[in-house]
């Protein structure tokens, strides 16, 4: 196959030039894109559904719309009112996205979180945002063990049989409140919150407006994705990422495309997700480098592809490699793009760039994106420096609100006329980015985004653990593995079996992914004059060697 000429961004410095954001004064996704798709093209397939036993379901923009009105009454009829705050753990279901849909609908701000997440992790989560209600199914109730009646949560809802007090929930059926109205939110009104791990505390609480992501991501969808109303995308990602934001809510519905979800509970299978790709001839699809190393290792004749026309990657640069080997079987260059939880596509490789291999591409349309020093000053050709966003003299659509309840984190990511990301990279002459790092110590492994508090927290609970630092370790399969250094309590001696003890401790702590995969016991950890463990220091002392 060849690669497809691009739907719409034929010329990239034109679309720059002549793009402009739409800045209504109100605005609701389901409101003003589905209901919209639902009026246009009610028999338009909008969501296509299939899991690993083969089981398939079908929802055109009709039934979506009508499936999150139902869902929006219900929760209203509840007792949920708008500026309330729902914490939503399912796995990739329908009833996500009609749940979804229906908070957007009804202005109830919702915050997602993966399958993945322990006890632990969902207290904080209940407790630091104050939520008014739950959401979950029955394949994840056990994480909720002991947490029933906590917090302020008045509303605990349950997809499928739970006992009391857990209210079911059951899409389409009757609830005789069939007669709620939804008022028409405004464009800077809250509609999601995302947890985003930090190096230095607890998850951050990212909150986003209806138009930040409900508009901004139409970037995504219509310019990085390149999408069409005649279009299957797949992406791949948890329902409790961001990613799922970009690439299964409102960067296809944005642009009116059929939205594909392959709902898989165990390991990742390549061999399975290219049948997928077959199967439901998806012709845009995106996925994390991890995936898209483990997909290449498949023997890709024996599948038939055709009907891809435009590959795109995320989450961490992508070894050179694994470009070429899905190039040379398909004939499809992967674009790769840059973005945070708190932003939409900022940097692109945009179908009619020239691709270079990696390299993130350029600024997206709508953005002045550059590469700043200390000064917050554009640094020059080929130096090294943060990857920023001009938010003054106009603040781009596209950008978080900001971070809830942490001003000191807020004015951390402000640096003059500039939001800075936190991601150090390189400009080269013709205005294409090169990542080099992560400024903070932010964990990617297998598509995740691991603090090392988090990791550092579970290990200090174990007895025998005095003091730990972690880092990322460079990893061909994963992108990083984590690596934690121990300092052992008093009366403890490291061994490979303590090593595995407290690899257990931190999988039964925190989600299992977030795990050390390495344990190095050690007498003392590099501190600043401050006490502040020195990561960075961890990190050079192990390259050098």
């Amino acid at each position: 196959m060849s690669p497809a000429s691009p739907r719409n961004m034929s010329d990239y410095e034109a679309v720059r030039r002549s793009f402009q954001w739409e800045r209504p004064e109100h605005f609701n996704f389901a409101q003003d894109v589905i209901d919209k798709h639902a009026a246009e093209r009610p028999g338009a397939l909008a969501l296509l559904w299939s899991d690993e036993a083969g089981n398939e379901r079908r929802f055109t923009f009709a039934e979506l719309k009508q499936h999150s009105v139902h869902a929006a009454q219900f929760l209203l009829s509840l007792g949920m009112q708008r500026g309330d705050r729902a914490f939503i753990l399912m796995p990739r279901v329908p009833e996500w996205w009609f749940l979804v849909l229906g908070c957007i609908r009804a202005g109830i701000v919702f915050m997602p979180g993966t399958p993945m997440l322990t006890t632990k992790d969902i207290r904080y989560r209940i407790f630091a945002s104050d939520a008014a209600a739950v959401i979950t199914d029955a394949s994840c109730l056990d994480r909720f063990e002991g947490l029933v009646g906590t917090g302020r949560v008045e509303n605990w809802i349950c997809l499928g049989k739970a006992p009391s007090p857990w209210v079911r929930y059951e899409p389409g059926a009757g609830t005789g409140v069939h007669g709620l109205t939804f008022e028409h939110t405004r464009a800077d009104e809250p509609m999601l919150i995302y947890f985003t791990s930090g190096t230095t505390g607890m998850p951050k609480m990212v909150l986003h407006t209806q138009a930040s992501y409900g508009l901004g991501h139409q970037i995504t969808g219509r310019y990085w994705l390149d999408l069409t109303p005649e279009d299957r995308h797949l992406t791949l990602s948890d329902t409790g990422w961001a990613k799922c934001a970009w690439g299964k809510l409102f960067g296809p519905w944005s642009q009116g495309a059929c939205n594909v979800v392959y709902d898989f509970r165990g390991r990742f299978d390549a061999a399975k997700v290219l049948q997928v790709l077959e199967r439901q001839k998806v012709t845009t699809f995106c996925a994390p480098p991890t995936a898209w190393r483990a997909l290449v290792l498949q023997d890709l004749s024996k599948f038939d592809l055709k009907a891809i026309r435009h590959v795109v990657s995320a989450g961490e640069p992508l070894n050179p490699e694994v470009i070429d080997t899905w190039k040379q079987a398909t004939g499809l260059y992967i674009r790769e793009g840059y973005g945070q939880t708190e932003t939409v596509m900022v940097v692109g490789m945009f179908p009619s760039l020239e691709p270079r291999a990696g390299s993130m591409g350029k600024p997206s349309p709508g953005f002045t994106v550059d590469v700043i020093n200390e000064q917050g000053q554009p640094v020059p050709v080929g130096q090294e420096g943060d990857i920023a966003v001009r938010v003054a003299p106009e603040r781009p659509v596209g950008l978080f609100h900001g971070y809830l309840n942490d001003e000191s984190a807020n004015q951390a990511c402000r640096r003059g006329d500039w939001y800075v990301t936190g991601d150090r990279a390189v400009k080269d002459a013709d205005g294409y980015f090169w990542f080099v790092g992560r400024a903070d110590d932010v964990i990617k492994t297998s598509g995740y985004r691991v603090g090392p508090f988090e990791v550092e927290s579970a290990l200090l609970e174990h007895v025998a653990v005095a003091e730990s630092a972690v880092i990322g370790v460079p990893d061909e399969r994963i992108g990083q593995r984590i690596k934690a250094y121990v300092v052992l309590a008093p009366g403890h001696r490291g061994s490979p079996e303590l090593a595995m003890e407290l690899q257990e401790h931190v999988k039964k702590t925190t989600a299992p992914y977030k795990y050390p995969r390495e344990i190095e016991f050690v007498t003392e950890l590099p501190k600043t004059v401050s006490g502040k463990i020195r990561r960075a220091e961890l990190r050079g002392t192990l390259m050098s060697s």
